[in-house]
């Protein structure tokens, strides 16, 4: 088996090389990550210049790109033979609820999707993590159960993982995204030369967090897995939407 791991924590991440430590004796791992913090890159793709990717050790390389980037070179040109999942972490810091829109690690995981592999975003609980080896441990015991049983249906499995030693994390549970507050204000401030320059605002806080939420399963010490898809299509308007077009004389 052959697994490539990205992330969106640059590939100097702690996260990633604790993982690609922990899942070596399951399978052959590449590694193609962004060559610095690409965090809330989202799914965006670098069009308007070439990428350029280095290797830094065996079968290991650093992309001057976004996690997207990383992981659709990897798929289309960069390696010589196709990866059988991709998996992107371990992200210092939750994609929790919305998180999930903006995460670079989410969009690795969802590129791979994309391209056609089974793919798991993970992320742990806290920006500065202490226990990224307990992390990596629960990590390669999900992976190395999709290696085994793999789960046929088109979705990416966002896992969020507490940042608590292995004998203090209660097990694993099935979640859906829960949702946060609208984000903290914008901070003003100056730059050296008195000009105005802005500093995006924190993440709101918790607002869905109950029973079934991935925020409620951390909350109480699980790891959380939430199956994703990317069909933004809201199917259940189709039918009121093209009433009010025709209702509204836009039909003809």
């Amino acid at each position: 088996m052959h697994l490539l791991l990205s992330n969106d924590d640059g590939y100097q991440g702690q996260g990633l090389i604790e993982l690609a430590a922990a899942l070596e004796n399951l399978a052959t791992i590449t590694i193609v990550a962004p060559n610095r913090n690409r965090s809330a890159a989202s799914n965006s793709l670098t069009l308007e210049r070439p990428l350029r990717a280095q290797t830094y050790a065996e079968r290991s390389y650093a992309v001057d790109g976004t996690p997207t980037d990383c992981v659709h070179l990897g798929l289309t040109g960069l390696l010589d033979d196709v990866p059988d999942m991709v998996v992107s972490g371990i992200n210092a810091g939750a994609n929790l609820g919305d998180d999930v829109i903006y995460s670079g690690t989410v969009a690795a995981a969802i590129e791979g999707r994309f391209l056609g592999l089974p793919a798991v975003a993970i992320s742990q609980t806290s920006f500065k993590p202490k226990h990224v080896k307990a992390a990596a441990s629960l990590s390669a015991r999900l992976i190395s159960n999709l290696l085994q049983n793999p789960i046929q249906e088109n979705m990416i499995l966002n896992v969020n993982i507490p940042d608590l030693p292995l004998t203090e994390i209660k097990g694993f549970k099935t979640t859906r995204l829960g949702n946060r507050h609208k984000a903290e204000p914008a901070v003003k401030a100056q730059d050296p030369r008195g000009k105005p320059i802005y500093w995006v605002g924190a993440a709101g806080p918790e607002q869905d967090a109950g029973p079934g939420t991935d925020f409620h399963a951390i909350n109480d010490g699980y790891v959380s897995i939430s199956p994703i898809h990317v069909d933004l299509t809201r199917h259940r308007s189709i039918d009121s939407l093209q009433s009010w077009i025709e209702e509204s004389g836009l039909s003809t």
